[in-house]
């Protein structure tokens, strides 16, 4: 399948900007930007708008928090993450709030509040990383996290670092150019 690093048609400049990057800098978030993340989540769409989401987050301020969810990280996923000033799992709601009914499309809309908090966070001079590389069973553990969730993209959040700070094969993917399968590759415009 063909891919390109090229924008092949005008997007805006948030979404030329997004990385998922590895390279933090030393510098907390400031509680205004925190929210106004999670302001963006808040006005996500959602099925039937029920808001399935829920974020469990902290600072590395927090640090009792904080290692909670750090060390339910993948080991290749700590090498890095350590230096993330906020880490954060987004879990999904199984049922409706209004009916208890099941919302077959919880998951699917805490993606769009993911998508919603990663161009947020463009925006205001930050960059995310979403990773699934993580202990599903120990994080439900370690954070008493109910059964009516289902656990979603854990987060690291923070100001753009200097990727010389990681180690060299972690350095080499974060500095090689972010590359996209070609339109022609994903939509198609007739049927099978």
């Amino acid at each position: 399948m063909q891919k390109s690093t090229e924008f092949e048609h005008p997007v805006t400049e948030v979404i030329k900007n997004r990385k998922s990057v590895r390279a933090y800098a030393d510098r907390l978030i400031e509680l205004q930007k925190i929210n106004s993340l999670f302001e963006a989540v808040r006005w996500a769409p959602s099925s039937s708008n029920g808001q399935p989401w829920l974020y469990l987050y902290a600072t590395k301020d927090q640090p009792e928090l904080w290692n909670k969810l750090f060390d339910c990280l993948l080991e290749g996923n700590k090498l890095w993450a350590k230096d993330a000033p906020l880490l954060m799992i987004s879990l999904a709601r199984k049922n409706f709030i209004a009916t208890d009914k099941p919302n077959h499309y919880a998951f699917y809309d805490l993606g769009a509040a993911n998508a919603f908090l990663s161009i947020q966070a463009v925006e205001l001079g930050l960059q995310l990383r979403q990773m699934g590389g993580y202990d599903h069973e120990k994080t439900k553990q370690n954070l008493n996290i109910p059964d009516t969730y289902l656990t979603g993209a854990m987060i690291a959040v923070g100001y753009p670092g200097d990727p010389a700070s990681l180690p060299e094969n972690l350095k080499v993917r974060e500095l090689t150019p972010r590359d996209r399968f070609v339109q022609q590759e994903f939509i198609m415009n007739t049927t099978f």
